[in-house]
């Protein structure tokens, strides 16, 4: 009788399993269905059309969120003919960050940027908030949210210093950014909407103004999961893509095929922009080799053509969701088992490749956009992009 009750208890897991897995893939669909101007079903990930970056495996979902407990939110603002902006929030854990803080590091890969809270982060070792990237002028609001946000939660009645955590990018040319549409209740929206499981790429969220490569950019993400015998850790990274440079699709130069690129015909500011990186693990890293993984996601970057050009703000925030850190620990001294050195390597080529797959997935998820003062970006190509892969011998059948 026991061992028949464990079988059938394995079959309800299996069937559980099973349903939360359809139920995320039928919310994926309805998604696409429902968005604005009909995102056309064809839209795929480049790895599900034979582009296959990299020689790491995926996690399940291909997302930052196959880190365990890592959750995203997203509020899409598109009214009219100027609001082309929103609010994408990163939750390390679904608890109180703040009592239960997570070992964090922050890489500037160049700093003409707004970003708030880094000067902690980098004294301490550790973030307390959750991780929200929104436009340029939003930044403010942002970070006000995120302090009620942590004010207002159960044991934090008697918290009086709040280090808010607030990526951007310029979504100026596409979106009325003086306006300032972002209000507190956007932030507030997204980080109670906050799950695991699959995230929208493309025009969403604090993607939805974004121009990367003279191309419609956006959010892009993705992960990848290592063996058991390298320590089967997985990395996961989200972008906000908003830069510029000379595009290159593994490896194949698409930009100069396409004849698009910064500073074909003359010394302009095209290739200016910012691109946020927030990047996962689950590995035991504290923040000295934190910010040493954040540094290998900017070569990620780099592979997709990518300069971090003059004015570009390029950020890596990274951040482990082991070995937290408590607010009020009872002891002076805390013992943490944590990743030699000499093992970290296998993660860096992790970091490096998931961030070169999330670019390009913002690009080839993304699609045109007409914003504030009828500026036009147009999605990128994708079936030429196709073409010119498999000119290059670079299709997986």
């Amino acid at each position: 009788m026991m061992g028949c009750r464990h079988f059938c208890a394995t079959c309800d897991m299996i069937a559980s399993g099973f349903f939360v897995y359809f139920c995320m893939m039928l919310k994926r669909l309805l998604l696409l269905w429902l968005l604005p101007g009909g995102l056309a079903l064809a839209q795929e990930r480049p790895r599900t059309i034979g582009i296959k970056i990299g020689v790491l495996p995926t996690g399940a979902l291909n997302a930052i969120t196959d880190v365990e407990g890592v959750r995203v939110g997203q509020i899409t603002l598109a009214e009219g003919a100027d609001v082309r902006t929103g609010v994408t929030a990163i939750l390390p854990h679904g608890g109180n960050l703040f009592q239960e803080k997570v070992p964090g590091a922050i890489y500037l890969g160049n700093g003409f940027g707004k970003l708030a809270g880094y000067s902690q982060v980098e004294e301490l070792g550790t973030i307390e908030t959750p991780i929200v990237l929104t436009n340029t002028l939003s930044v403010p609001t942002a970070s006000d949210a995120l302090i009620d946000w942590t004010l207002g939660q159960v044991g934090n009645e008697q918290v009086r210093s709040v280090n808010p955590l607030v990526g951007e990018t310029n979504d100026g040319y596409l979106n009325d950014i003086r306006a300032r549409q972002v209000k507190k209740e956007h932030v507030l929206n997204a980080l109670a909407q906050a799950e695991s499981g699959l995230v929208e790429e493309g025009n969403v969220g604090a993607g939805t103004g974004t121009v990367c490569y003279g191309w419609k950019g956006g959010i892009g993400t993705s992960s990848r999961k290592l063996p058991k015998n390298l320590g089967g850790y997985t990395v996961g990274v989200l972008v906000q893509t908003n830069f510029g440079g000379v595009l290159k699709v593994n490896g194949v130069p698409v930009g100069e095929e396409l004849g698009q690129y910064s500073f074909k015909e003359s010394l302009d500011k095209s290739s200016d922009g910012s691109c946020m990186m927030v990047v996962a693990t689950d590995a035991p890293l504290d923040a000295r080799n934190l910010k040493r993984l954040a540094k290998r996601v900017m070569l990620g970057m780099g592979l997709t053509g990518g300069i971090a050009a003059n004015g570009s703000g390029d950020y890596v925030i990274a951040f482990s969701t082991v070995n937290r850190v408590l607010h009020n620990s009872p002891q002076p001294t805390v013992v943490t088992p944590l990743l030699q050195n000499d093992f970290v390597s296998p993660l860096f080529l992790a970091a490096i490749e998931a961030t070169e797959e999330a670019i390009i997935n913002s690009l080839f998820m993304a699609k045109t956009t007409i914003g504030t003062q009828g500026h036009k970006i147009e999605a990128l190509p994708r079936e030429r992009v196709l073409e010119i892969m498999k000119k290059y011998g670079r299709m997986v059948k």
